[in-house]
């Protein structure tokens, strides 16, 4: 069976709106900014919506110890503090685009709401 020009224009209108969602999505994960500490507070990390370190901020006083284990221990600490606040504020940002029956323990903030757009096109494709 042919498909009409218009069903074929209403199809591509959604992909585009799915698509420019999907952007929107990314976007505001790239602008997410985790912030973790060590225990002393002389070791700060910053950590993107993507889990990647942006920033490292090691105090001056940090260097009259000069035990390198425990100052990549303090580092290893402040990054996975500041990538589990970035990860909550993801998953915060993302739950706002997904319907509140696809949220539970193991939603993905960077996969589930672009997920559940294609499913909602594929389970509109269904009924035309």
């Amino acid at each position: 069976m042919e498909r009409s020009t218009t069903e074929l224009t209403g199809r591509l209108a959604e992909y585009a709106r799915l698509a420019e969602h999907v952007r929107a999505i990314q976007d505001g994960i790239d602008e997410i900014r985790g912030t973790g500490y060590s225990d002393d507070g002389l070791v700060t990390a910053v950590v993107g919506g993507r889990g990647e370190l942006v920033e490292l901020e090691l105090d001056p006083r940090i260097y009259r110890d000069r035990n390198a284990i425990e100052l990549a221990t303090k580092i290893v600490a402040a990054v996975h503090d500041a990538a589990e606040d970035a990860g909550r504020e993801a998953t915060t940002f993302a739950k706002k685009l997904a319907p509140q029956a696809k949220q539970g323990d193991d939603f993905d903030p960077m996969f589930d709401p672009a997920l559940q757009l294609i499913e909602k096109a594929r389970s509109e494709e269904g009924r035309r």
